[in-house]
């Protein structure tokens, strides 16, 4: 099946998209990409849709890319599916123009209205525009999937009931055997960017109630954004942990393969009972135990293979890594367990599955 993928995505920093094309490649799809990247990250487009001043700018460099898209979309051969990666919330629109008579598959990984309330967001009429975007998005899909069930019911019916869930996985890149580790401190990472939604001033008070010996245990906190300099102060200055303002992508396995323990999220708020990091499927391939908030979704994608504590519980965390600490087996046979479950459900090829089952079945077109 020949699939364009079509949009104004930024592969060299959306993990996610990078799966889903290798997955459906090594499923055999032919896959053409039609991509114009925009100039304007997340939080950009986020800022844009809610705030009139900033949506020129934003408009305009839109306009661009999206000249480019067409020009390149009309020297591609014809597809049997377009998909449309996420953050796709308008490129949905353009490519259901220009490929009117071919199903068009969206990726609605991301909310607007709801990563806007994680970030803080209380006006309504905000809110109401960001939602209405949402909606209309998927309304332009004809298909479209998520990331967790808990994503698949913020929805409108009737999208709800004919989506489904595929979830994020990683990289081929990231897969690495563990291997035991019976010397030296034991190695603990966290890597993100620091929003409401990591929970990371959870990890900071409970390093500080942990109170670590750099001599038996070591952190590594990777990464920066809103909530660094709170989750430093709430750590305190301890020796045991090592502050990096920022790993590029291509060094992070590496990095992390050479922890024991790596760190999810911690967010009580919706959205983190909601979601399912990148870095729980990372660290999972990368042979880390898993260590990450107790959340339906992410039991769901994790099972047996994680360690789960109470969402923002600094105390519930520190006893769980206390717990982790005092034992070297329980580590090995967390960092087992996890890599068993990258294998087996997170790879490229087992993640699109539910994609795969569909695009065979046939996607209709909707009226």
């Amino acid at each position: 099946m020949r699939i364009v993928a079509f949009g104004t995505y930024r592969l060299w920093e959306q993990p996610r998209v990078q799966v889903l094309f290798e997955g459906l490649r090594e499923h055999g799809h032919e896959l053409v990409e039609v991509n114009v990247p925009l100039q304007v990250d997340t939080a950009e487009r986020v800022k844009a849709a809610r705030q009139p001043l900033r949506a020129p700018l934003v408009a305009a460099r839109v306009a661009r890319a999206w000249r480019e898209l067409w020009r390149q979309a009309k020297e591609v051969p014809e597809p049997d599916v377009v998909l449309v990666p996420y953050m796709g919330q308008f490129d949905v629109h353009l490519a259901r123009r220009r490929f009117e008579s071919k199903p068009i598959v969206l990726d609605h990984y991301l909310f607007f209205k709801d990563t806007a309330i994680d970030r803080g967001t209380t006006f309504k009429p905000e809110l109401a525009v960001l939602d209405r975007i949402d909606k209309s998005a998927v309304r332009a899909a004809d298909l479209v999937f998520v990331d967790s069930e808990g994503h698949r019911e913020l929805l409108p019916e009737p999208i709800r009931s004919e989506a489904f869930t595929v979830y994020i996985g990683t990289p081929k890149e990231w897969f690495h055997e563990p291997e035991p580790r019976n010397e030296g401190p034991i190695r603990i990472v966290f890597f993100g960017i620091y929003t409401p939604l990591q929970g990371a001033p959870v990890i900071g008070e409970a390093i500080r109630r942990l109170d670590p010996d750099p001599a038996e245990v070591r952190f590594t906190m990777a990464g920066r954004g809103q909530d660094l300099a709170w989750t430093k102060d709430l750590a305190g200055d301890s020796p045991a942990v090592e502050w990096f303002d920022w790993v590029e992508r291509d060094e992070l396995p590496t990095l992390v393969f050479e922890h024991d323990i790596c760190l999810g999220i911690f967010s009580p708020g919706a959205k983190g009972m909601r979601v399912i990091p990148n870095k729980v499927f990372q660290g999972a391939a990368a042979g880390c135990a898993i260590v990450t908030s107790d959340s339906v979704s992410q039991k769901e994608a994790l099972g047996d293979a994680a360690r789960f504590v109470e969402p923002g519980d600094p105390q519930a965390l520190a006893d769980a890594l206390r717990w982790l600490i005092a034992d070297r087996d329980r580590i090995w046979a967390l960092r087992q367990a996890a890599y068993r479950r990258a294998v087996e459900a997170f790879a490229p090829a087992a993640v699109v599955e539910p994609l795969q089952a569909r695009l065979q079945a046939g996607v209709r077109k909707r009226r």
